[in-house]
């Protein structure tokens, strides 16, 4: 059974995966133990993730902006948002997270 997807509708979880592979490793590497912390990241990202999610729907709703259809799955949750925005809002934050507290670490470490 095929959902008639081309290779470009990848495109955008292509980026996720790409600052995935490009941060996540920091949680390893560094041993900063961010993913051991949900409460920590879910204060961090939840109230941020909700207001441009928010924004989002704003925007689409108002034919402000909208996704290429054909860099997207197709896959569309609450409020006519993709799912890879919404996978957006969760992972590029983390990303930061994880990107500064592997700067803090390594910081650290060169005041040593």
């Amino acid at each position: 059974m095929s959902l008639g997807l081309e290779l470009s509708n990848w495109s955008y979880v292509a980026m996720l995966l790409f600052v995935v592979v490009g941060s996540w490793w920091l949680e390893f590497a560094f041993k900063i133990k961010v993913l051991r912390r949900p409460r920590i990241l879910v204060t961090a990202i939840l109230p941020v993730s909700v207001f441009f999610l928010m924004w989002d729907a704003f925007a689409i709703n108002q034919k402000h902006w909208t996704f290429d259809s054909e860099q997207i799955l197709g896959i569309f949750g609450p409020l006519n948002i993709p799912l890879e925005e919404y996978l957006f809002f969760l992972i590029i934050p983390m990303a930061a997270v994880l990107t500064l507290e592997g700067v803090k670490v390594v910081m650290k470490k060169v005041k040593r």
